[in-house]
């Protein structure tokens, strides 16, 4: 059996490694333009059928961001565990053999950060055993260069800012997984508000870890007119009882602290995992208004009949169809569109227009 397995392995790892062979080199974000179409998406079960990725395509996007659970790949408890980590691998090169997820890589420059179901863990943080093992197989699923820094150091978060002077964007890629301490579990499991996380002031526990927390805070000081702020699990939006900042209100605090002591403008945070979509905004106790665009899933969206009471969010209910995010922002007239497109119709169901002036310390 144990031979048996070895050789499923390497025979696993084999085709990974071929099919993204032939699949480089992959497009790279050029920095010197500057960017005004920015699609993203999160939760694609890659066992479920494929997303409509022509209507990603149709719109032309200069970038595509996948939020987190780009694939299914919970490895810790089965039989795979271990360096080899056969379903994390067969995972990801099922995702590859998307005909249309392939036509979008070759044209598109993709970028990503991590959530639980790719890192390995559900609902999972600093605890999980292979984390390792997986950012390696995710670092080479998404061409992450061999001198990034993020290679050589914890964690998958990574930054750059694109465009020239008045139009540079700054992409931030947090990794709120790696470092994240244990959530505290719910005393009232499924009531709304409280499904499985109820909020922890514990002054102990962390999001991003110190590490990040002192990159982050040298990333803020870079100048840039607009910042978008990726973190796989919404950091605004505080009316359910799932994974998110709300479960940490200390450290949303600190994040918003850090906004305003670095001066850091034109911040807005785009994040995933819900499997619902909505367009958020927070002006309480913020040094600007923050928004938040959250986009799932991108092919396995769940609507509940619970209802979901949130103050921050913007456009009545939340969208549950598979959907994806286009952050369009036009530098002529200073505004910035954050729109919820669906699929595959391309339609926009959620959104909010705003002024980059509006995004001022």
């Amino acid at each position: 059996m144990k031979t048996l397995i070895t050789l499923v392995t390497l025979l696993v790892t084999a085709f990974f490694t071929a099919e993204t062979a032939l699949a480089a080199p992959y497009p790279r974000l050029d920095p010197r333009p500057p960017l005004e179409r920015i699609a993203f998406g999160s939760c694609l079960d890659e066992e479920k059928t494929p997303p409509h990725w022509q209507a990603i395509l149709d719109r032309n996007p200069q970038v595509f961001m996948m939020l987190g659970d780009n694939v299914y790949a919970d490895s810790v408890g089965s039989r795979d565990i271990g360096p080899d980590l056969v379903e994390m691998r067969r995972a990801y090169a099922k995702l590859d053999a998307q005909t249309g997820f392939r036509e979008l890589r070759s044209k598109v420059p993709v970028l990503a950060v991590w959530d639980d179901h790719d890192y390995g863990l559900n609902d999972g943080g600093e605890e999980n055993p292979i984390k390792v093992e997986a950012k390696s197989i995710f670092a080479d699923f998404f061409d992450v260069p061999a001198d990034d820094p993020m290679r050589s150091r914890e964690g998958t978060y990574r930054a750059n800012v694109y465009g020239p002077p008045g139009r540079r964007v700054q992409i931030i890629l947090l990794d709120t997984r790696y470092f994240r301490s244990p959530l505290k579990a719910t005393d009232q499991r499924n009531a709304p508000g409280k499904q499985r996380f109820v909020p922890d002031g514990d002054p102990k526990k962390t999001m991003l870890g110190e590490a990040q927390w002192r990159w982050l805070e040298d990333q803020l000081r870079q100048p840039a007119e607009l910042r978008l702020i990726v973190s796989s699990v919404q950091v605004i939006s505080e009316g359910h009882g799932w994974e998110g900042w709300r479960t940490m209100p200390l450290e949303l605090a600190r994040l918003t602290r850090l906004v305003t002591e670095t001066k850091a403008n034109g911040v807005i945070f785009l994040s995933g995992d819900r499997h619902r979509a909505a367009a958020y905004r927070r002006i309480e106790s913020t040094p600007y208004p923050f928004y938040e665009l959250t986009s799932s899933s991108l092919n396995s969206g769940v609507d509940s009949k619970q209802p979901e009471i949130d103050p921050q969010r913007l456009g009545g209910r939340l969208y549950a169809g598979e959907n994806f995010g286009l952050v369009q922002i036009d530098w002529e007239l200073g505004v910035v569109n954050l729109d919820i497109l669906s699929l595959p119709a391309g339609r926009r169901v959620r959104g909010v227009t705003l002024a980059i002036a509006e995004l001022q310390p």
